[in-house]
């Protein structure tokens, strides 16, 4: 009866070190709700992310909103959320308050026009230099669609539009023409969408959006009522083939082999007040890893392995 007793008790302890050291289940100890809020960059793929993570840990549920890097920002160190979403650099002053940041992925904004702009064609065949969009937005001593394609008989005015949100997008491009958001000149209006849906309804507009605001992710192509202006990166005076980006396969691929420009192309990151515990930590640490496998398809850059690497270090 002894033997038994003790081969029962044996059995019992084997099975028990057997679970404590063998894979989990998949959720389990995981559980809770994330809030995420900020750049409208990034809030696709979060989303994205967000659906992916919860088929793993059902148990993990997500709040999550756009509204600008400013907001993701100051929602982050205000303790308003956990992760803010941030499509800029982040400032010594925001680390010294408390922010705490790891890049996860890579985008860029593109300079948009109407598809029915009187130029249109003349912009696709030439491009456009940085200094010309530096005297639209930043100078102001560019006023016709004329002045911007070298044929003075057209007098067309330029209606420039910016974004009246703080936001990484505005601050990207700003950098790019050598200033900051402030110094953007044009009619403010809020948000990727809403500056998309105004350059689509005015015939002289220009803006700028992120590039999955600029693309339509079903047929890659520049949204219905939009072309996107090629940047005339070597001031040649022409669009050459690799500066004119028809598709979005095109434009990552220029984003990915570093032929745009950067800025306007630059890292997305998410900010934590101070360094991240539990299951924000993990799902940070699921994009960093298993979650970059769906950047592509989303149509976002992931990060190099080393960039991977460096920034798993920065958040264990």
């Amino acid at each position: 009866m002894k033997k038994i007793f003790r081969f029962m008790l044996a059995a019992l302890l084997v099975t028990l070190l057997a679970s404590a050291c063998g894979p989990k289940t998949p959720g389990e100890g995981q559980q809770g709700t994330i809030t995420i809020s900020g750049a409208f960059a990034l809030y696709p793929m979060m989303t994205r992310w967000g659906e992916e993570y919860q088929k793993l840990y059902p148990k993990v549920q997500f709040d999550i909103s756009a509204g600008g890097a400013g907001k993701g920002m100051a929602d982050a160190l205000g303790g308003a959320v956990d992760i803010g979403m941030v499509s800029r650099d982040v400032t010594p002053e925001e680390e010294s308050q408390g922010a705490y940041w790891v890049a996860v992925t890579k985008d860029a904004v593109f300079p948009v026009v109407n598809a029915n702009n009187p130029v249109v064609n003349d912009l696709l065949a030439r491009g456009v230099m940085k200094e010309v969009f530096t005297k639209i937005y930043i100078t102001g001593e560019i006023k016709t669609w004329g002045e911007v394609v070298g044929k003075p008989e057209i007098t067309d005015e330029v209606h420039v539009y910016t974004r009246s949100d703080s936001c990484g997008a505005a601050d990207t491009w700003a950098k790019y023409l050598g200033g900051k958001q402030e110094n953007l000149m044009g009619i403010g209006v809020y948000g990727d969408p809403g500056l998309l849906d105004a350059i689509v309804k005015d015939p002289l507009g220009i803006g700028y959006n992120n590039l999955n605001y600029a693309f339509d992710m079903t047929s890659s192509k520049p949204i219905t009522g939009v072309t996107i202006v090629p940047i005339d990166v070597n001031a040649n005076g022409n669009a050459d083939p690799d500066e004119i980006l028809d598709t979005k396969t095109e434009a990552l691929d220029a984003i990915a082999a570093n032929k745009y420009p950067s800025p306007p192309a630059r890292l997305l990151n998410l900010i934590t007040k101070g360094k991240p515990s539990g299951i924000v930590q993990s799902f940070i640490e699921w994009i960093l890893t298993d979650g970059q496998q769906f950047l592509s398809e989303a149509g976002y850059i992931p990060l190099t392995p080393e960039q991977v690497d460096t920034f798993l270090k920065k958040i264990q």
